[in-house]
């Protein structure tokens, strides 16, 4: 069971610091591993090395903005020697993500690199990162009775004439409901959708993306740019009645915005 807790901090550029302070070691290193899917092996790894900073035994190492990570889920190991023999998992220790806080209020180009470390449900320290072409950045989701309202921005590309939120049923990929977004003059967007369109026969969900210029291909709306690693079980809306059904917006594993429509009775 790994004791060795490491501090991190992030900066607005996505620049991670790591500080620890490893057992005797030769050589050490960190290495992230970015999780496989459920039965299939690991494949990618990124090294970095660690040196002495300070006089009370302290090692640092920086992951720098570029290479970007791949879109998922990064576990931080320790190796301690110069093979790839015995690494360890490693704890969080303090993780300084303020930078992050307002990081949708700024433009991000393409592609949009995101990286948020953060502590998981077994309570060791992992990074969680996307990346996107573009990205459309929820803000406020208002639900109301026959209608929810999104405002969002949209980030690594222009917003154009012709422009649509786009809800696509999940399990049915030809099956879209296209609704006309307002552009405010902050450079944001809204749209709202109305409730009826939504339900059907039985319990459906919904994925949100935009296509941001007619003929465009889709972007997925979601709420990446912030501090919040996983926002599912965090930010929770209210189910409203239509009909014979309920609906409710809701983020999903990755942090993307859905509605789940859910049948009554």
């Amino acid at each position: 069971m790994s004791t060795v807790r490491t501090h991190c901090s992030i900066d607005a550029d996505g620049r991670i610091t790591f500080r620890l302070r490893p057992p005797a070691a030769t050589e050490p290193r960190l290495v992230l591993a970015l999780r496989p899917r459920k039965g299939r092996p690991e494949e990618t790894t990124h090294t970095l090395g660690l040196a002495p900073h300070g006089d009370d035994g302290e090692f640092r190492a920086v992951l720098e903005p570029e290479p970007r990570l791949a879109e998922g889920r990064w576990d931080v190991y320790l190796l301690a020697g110069p093979d790839d023999a015995g690494r360890e998992r490693l704890r969080p220790g303090l993780r300084d993500v303020g930078a992050l806080v307002d990081g949708g209020r700024r433009d991000r180009p393409s592609p949009v690199a995101v990286r948020v470390p953060y502590a998981t449900k077994d309570g060791f320290l992992a990074i969680r990162a996307w990346l996107r072409t573009a990205h459309a950045e929820a803000g406020p989701v208002t639900v109301a009775d026959g209608g929810t309202t999104v405002r969002a921005r949209l980030h690594g590309a222009p917003l154009s004439d012709g422009a649509e939120a786009v809800l696509r049923l999940r399990g049915g990929k030809d099956t879209l409901l296209g609704v006309p977004v307002r552009p405010a003059e902050d450079g944001c967007f809204s749209f709202t959708v109305a409730h009826e369109d939504l339900v059907g026969d039985g319990g459906r969900v919904w994925d949100v993306f935009l296509r941001p210029a007619a003929g465009a291909p889709l972007t997925r709306v979601g709420r990446l740019l912030d501090d919040v690693a996983d926002r599912k079980d965090v930010f929770v809306y209210p189910r409203v009645t239509e009909g014979g059904s309920a609906v409710r917006p809701y983020y999903t594993v990755d942090n993307d915005l859905a509605v789940e429509v859910t049948a009554l009775g």
